[in-house]
């Protein structure tokens, strides 16, 4: 069995070019999360960035601030969760397209 260094180098340039795609595709993965019924409504996308919060006047008590700051704990956690699933589900994709799913290697479904 023979070694080839220019294929190893070929495939890794494609892997390089996926996971590049992968981090521009995660900006666009959007998830909203609803907390408290409604009064709280979270957007992030898969990158990690918050794109958009939208709180309900009825969540706004000026006799207890904390509720809403748990509110929107709540809600920017799990749209940020929700958001980095999606990703993660599409790399796990990726990677068994790509067969890379048994090297072994940490992160990539081995």
């Amino acid at each position: 069995m023979s070694f080839d260094m220019n294929k190893l180098m070929q495939q890794a340039a494609q892997m390089q070019e996926q996971v590049q795609r992968m981090q521009e595709d995660a900006k666009h993965e959007t998830a909203e999360s609803s907390v408290g019924g409604g009064m709280v409504k979270v957007t992030a996308n898969g990158a990690g960035e918050v794109l958009a919060i939208e709180i309900s006047r009825d969540a706004i008590d000026p006799e207890d601030p904390e509720a809403l700051a748990d509110l929107v704990l709540a809600g920017v956690n799990e749209a940020l969760r929700s958001a980095r699933a999606a990703v993660e589900a599409k790399a796990q994709q990726m990677i068994g397209e790509l067969g890379l799913g048994g090297l072994g290697l940490p992160g990539l479904g081995g």
